[in-house]
């Protein structure tokens, strides 16, 4: 039985790894972390970690930015794996995650789905092949309450792209001030924020006549409760580094 720490517990990701893991043999949630502890769970949070003894073989952060300092100095001080599945951190806070995976092993993705990672693959090799004749643009759908935009996921995939084109594009976000021409060496990342949208992801390849578009569409928040599970299983009893999906997936 592997006991996960589970960082965002009462959050909406949280809820949904909680319900994941319930009649599991295998991982059971040991505790959880939290500064909203009203919601009543069948194990018990902390709101400060600080007060945490229980004992843990890994741990999944599912919080928000904010959170990370405490995340990492309580991975590092009681020396377990971390699966860190919050997005949005600056360059200051990933210094600080590479810093810490010196000491511990630590699972980092920009999307916990299976798919997405299927969906960078692809298109790197799509954008490898029309280099030459296609513009890339990039749109990415999330439900109002997202907080950053573009998403990382987002962010991900331009990187991904760029890293398989011989001649690196400059990335434009939205249009709407710029009134020129679209450039040849660009890739347009653009943000939609509305309902309940879950995650869609579209890479668009647009050349002379014929488009190629290559998407991702997430139904429920379960691609990333699954996802998060697995990095989860895969992390435990892991020596110190950064570990992502690649790994986890070429492990199966």
């Amino acid at each position: 039985m592997i006991d996960i720490l589970l960082s965002g517990c009462n959050g909406k990701m949280g809820q949904v790894i909680t319900r994941l893991t319930e009649g599991m043999d295998d991982l059971k949630i040991a505790a959880g972390y939290d500064k909203f502890t009203a919601v009543k769970n069948n194990y018990p949070v902390f709101s400060d970690l600080k007060d945490c003894k229980v004992k843990i073989d890994v741990m999944i952060d599912f919080s928000n930015p904010e959170a990370l300092d405490s995340v990492l100095d309580y991975a590092v001080s009681r020396k377990v794996p971390l699966v860190l599945a919050t997005t949005g951190l600056n360059q200051i806070q990933q210094k600080s995650v590479e810093n810490a995976s010196k000491q511990i092993a630590v699972f980092m993705t920009a999307n916990m789905s299976l798919g997405i990672n299927l969906l960078i693959d692809l298109v790197k090799k799509a954008a490898k092949l029309l280099e030459e004749n296609f513009d890339i643009e990039i749109v990415e759908k999330h439900h109002n309450q997202k907080l950053d935009a573009p998403s990382g996921t987002a962010l991900t995939i331009a990187d991904e792209i760029n890293s398989a084109l011989e001649n690196k594009c400059e990335y434009i976000y939205d249009r709407h001030s710029r009134r020129k021409k679209r450039g040849k060496k660009e890739i347009g990342i653009h943000a939609v924020r509305g309902g309940t949208i879950v995650g869609e992801h579209s890479v668009i390849f647009a050349g002379n006549d014929e488009i190629i578009e290559i998407n991702h569409t997430a139904m429920s928040k379960d691609v990333f409760g699954i996802g998060a599970l697995r990095a989860a299983k895969f992390m435990s009893g892991k020596e110190h580094g950064i570990y992502g999906m690649k790994e986890l997936i070429s492990d199966k």
